[in-house]
């Protein structure tokens, strides 16, 4: 077994979180993993009487976020992995959704992964050692109608994920974006918040897609078990990606993305440079 690690795993009661955690605790490592309750903790406690570690907190409370991991470096010991997997998808085309869905979507998704990544930042930094993924999507590489602030706030944290691994490689910290595709988790089910329809124009583009995922929701391709044995593989990487995709759909629809980004470039290519001088 490789060297035993201690992770930091936002929201671990679900999903992502909860696959990697039992596949670490598995593994030998520690797990420290935020939940929303008391009795989450507890059930997620029971997992390993000297090994799991629960601490109830929710990400947007930004407030309170540095003194628990302060406290979990005191009382658990030195985080070498922060796993930011907390998160949840808002299902809703743009001209329908309230900015206030979008706000929530990004404090989630993004303001409460950065405050957890600026809180582990200074121990780490100190060590110069430490790992941390942030769960994105392939919804930050490529996008679809119908989840357009869900696509914004993942394509964000790629993008912070990506410049903070170049603030902090002379540190020895890596930075690891990983981008699932369609897995088995209750994405798409109890965890997706949904804004009401009210404009007819848009059902012939939305409705087909949403048809397809709630058909599709629990029959996905990918296994969250076999997600967390890639991203145990990551953290035990000497030299991590910046970005790992997951899933052989996710691989398909970046590199279609990809190449319909090379042919645009090329198209435009002499409108590009005309600007210059």
């Amino acid at each position: 077994m490789a060297s035993s690690k201690i992770l930091l795993i936002t929201g671990v009661s679900s999903g992502f979180g909860r696959a990697l955690a039992e596949e670490a605790l598995a593994a030998g490592h520690k797990v420290v993993g935020t939940v929303r309750s008391a009795q989450a903790k507890g059930d997620f406690e029971s997992l390993s009487a000297n090994a799991a570690f629960g601490r109830v907190l929710d990400v947007t409370d930004f407030d309170a976020i540095d003194g628990i991991v302060a406290e979990i470096e005191a009382a658990v010991g030195p985080v070498d992995v922060l796993v930011n997997n907390a998160g949840y998808g808002h299902e809703g085309v743009m001209e329908e959704s309230p900015l206030s869905e979008m706000r929530r979507q990004f404090d989630v998704n993004v303001f409460g992964a950065v405050a957890m990544m600026k809180a582990v930042l200074p121990f780490m930094r100190e060590r110069r050692r430490g790992h941390i993924l942030n769960i994105t999507s392939m919804g930050g590489h490529i996008t679809m109608p119908g989840i357009t602030y869900y696509c914004g706030s993942k394509f964000a944290l790629e993008g912070i994920s990506e410049a903070l691994g170049k603030e902090v490689k002379s540190f020895g910290i890596a930075v690891t974006a990983v981008a699932p595709g369609s897995f088995r988790t209750d994405w798409a089910g109890r965890s997706m918040m949904r804004t009401p329809r009210s404009i007819a124009d848009y059902d012939p583009i939305f409705e087909p897609i949403r048809k397809a995922r709630e058909e599709k929701s629990g029959k996905q391709l990918g296994d969250p078990q076999k997600a967390a044995h890639a991203m145990l593989a990551a953290i035990a990487a000497d030299h991590p990606p910046a970005h790992l995709l997951l899933g052989s759909d996710a691989l398909g629809l970046v590199r279609d993305k990809l190449s319909a980004l090379g042919n645009e470039i090329r198209d435009w290519e002499s409108v590009t440079v005309s600007t210059d001088g």
